[in-house]
């Protein structure tokens, strides 16, 4: 394909692309897309014909259109943001049950001591029961 041709061929390609309507690529505004929808190889726009490349961002960006690797980033980043105040919401949650359980611990623990007090206070003399013949008298 000749030079002319080519440049004919990679505008088409980017006015297709441009206009929602792509043949050969998968729509999205990249240079990848660009050259599938030109049916030439990546290197001829970056290395051949930089300047249409140039010019195709330009009109990307002109469009205020958003790449969709760009959106796709944006919204799992949204997502990634959720989660983590989630997160962060369940975190704060369980740190306050934490503390809560842990003054319970304390409680009982110092109950458990004064009862192990109060019985130790009280714990009658032992009495030795007989077993055998004379227990029976």
């Amino acid at each position: 394909m000749s030079p002319d041709n080519e440049r004919e061929t990679i505008r088409a390609a980017m006015d297709r692309l441009l206009a929602g309507t792509p043949l050969r690529s998968d729509g999205a505004l990249t240079v990848l897309a660009l050259a599938a929808e030109a049916d030439v190889k990546r290197h001829v726009l970056t290395h051949r014909h930089t300047d249409l490349k140039d010019e195709f961002y330009a009109k990307v960006r002109a469009q205020r259109h958003v790449p969709d690797s760009e959106r796709k980033l944006r919204e799992e980043l949204r997502k990634t943001k959720e989660r983590l105040a989630e997160v962060i919401a369940e975190n704060t949650r369980q740190q306050a049950e934490i503390e809560t359980f842990a003054r319970v611990v304390n409680v009982l623990t110092i109950e458990n001591d004064q009862l192990r007090g109060e019985q130790g206070r009280k714990r009658a003399p032992v009495v030795a029961l007989r077993s055998g013949p004379a227990a029976n008298s």
